[in-house]
């Protein structure tokens, strides 16, 4: 008798400790498909586009390091579909790269790139010269010489180094915002309200919280490219931190799903040309990358939870109500979580 209340207070304190555990399989499912986009690319007329260093360029270092990404997040999360826009030396063009993101319905867009900065100018005064010129006209010109400073002009290359991660612009998501208003006609299926709640689409209220809810893609981009830029200081390089564009990054304002652009160092500077070209620079850049998407999908799980303890504890208000049927209509769209 002793031995079997011993045998089932032992499985109940194995269940209860396991049910504790965070589930692999269900951790991951906030995430399912990650967009790797390998920069730039050889033109059709074989030219090489975007950044040049003294033996190197651009474009084939961001394949290489997008190749080992690609390789580095297979065995990391073997459960999600990791999706190259650009699989070979080839260029494939900006609104193509949006194009592949959308159609595989992307959770998360990374763009691979290496930045470059023009050589500093410098100059020295190294002694005088006599000038002459000549002022006046007629039987009054005159002959005018002057001592005058003499430089030596010479450029070196610019010392600029470390990486920065942009994302789009949060005043930037009018496109976004007119697509959740534009998903609205979900709620005219026939079972709206069995899935969704008594929700007014046409609300003010409804209204300011879809574009709360687009900002989502800001927050998300921000998040994940904090955590990129965490992890390059990890490993000890210079880091300037999460940037914004408004304009000019095509591949992160046309996709619709967080978005970052990586710039992985400094072509123009010849020990940053080194590392991204070294084997293990690369992989240094990817496991970066990598151990900043398992820290966005544990981020994206805590705020999972947050949206499943909220419905659950919180009783009937239009607000929340609203809240959590804009958060369903963004599982069903991007399958987010």
């Amino acid at each position: 008798m002793k031995k079997t209340i011993l045998v089932i207070l032992f499985i109940s304190f194995t269940i209860a400790l396991f049910s504790f555990i965070p589930n692999r399989e269900d951790k991951q499912k906030v995430l399912r498909t990650i967009i790797v986009d390998a920069g730039h690319g050889l033109m059709p007329n074989g030219k090489h586009n975007g950044a040049k260093g003294t033996y190197s360029y651009e474009d084939d270092i961001c394949l290489s390091i997008s190749k080992e990404l690609v390789s580095q997040l297979h065995e990391a999360l073997p459960d999600v579909n990791i999706i190259e826009t650009r699989t070979d030396e080839n260029i494939v063009e900006l609104h193509r790269r949006a194009e592949i993101a959308n159609e595989n319905h992307g959770d998360l867009f990374i763009s691979i790139h290496c930045n470059a900065m023009p050589p500093t100018q410098h100059s020295e005064r190294i002694g005088t010269r006599t000038a002459t010129y000549y002022v006046g006209k007629g039987k009054n010109r005159k002959k005018i010489t002057k001592k005058v400073p003499k430089y030596r002009h010479w450029s070196t290359p610019n010392p600029r180094k470390g990486t920065e991660t942009y994302i789009w612009g949060a005043h930037k998501n009018d496109d976004k915002e007119v697509a959740v208003r534009e998903n609205a006609p979900i709620m005219e299926e026939e079972n709206y309200k069995e899935n969704y709640g008594d929700i007014d689409p046409n609300s003010p209220e409804f209204i300011a919280l879809a574009l709360v809810k687009t900002k989502q893609f800001f927050k998300r981009s921000a998040t994940l490219a904090g955590f990129v830029e965490d992890e390059f200081v990890k490993a000890g390089r210079t880091s300037s931190g999460q940037q914004q564009r408004q304009v000019g990054i095509w591949v992160l304002q046309a996709t619709a799903m967080p978005s970052v652009l990586v710039e992985t160092g400094f072509l123009t500077n010849k020990e940053e040309e080194d590392y991204l070209n070294s084997e293990v620079g690369q992989q240094e850049i990817a496991q970066c990358i990598t151990e900043a998407v398992k820290e966005y999908i544990g981020w994206l799980g805590q705020q999972q939870q947050s949206i499943n303890s909220s419905t659950q504890n919180n009783g009937p208000s239009s607000a929340k109500d609203a809240s959590a049927f804009l958060d369903i209509i963004d599982m069903k769209e991007k399958n987010i979580f």
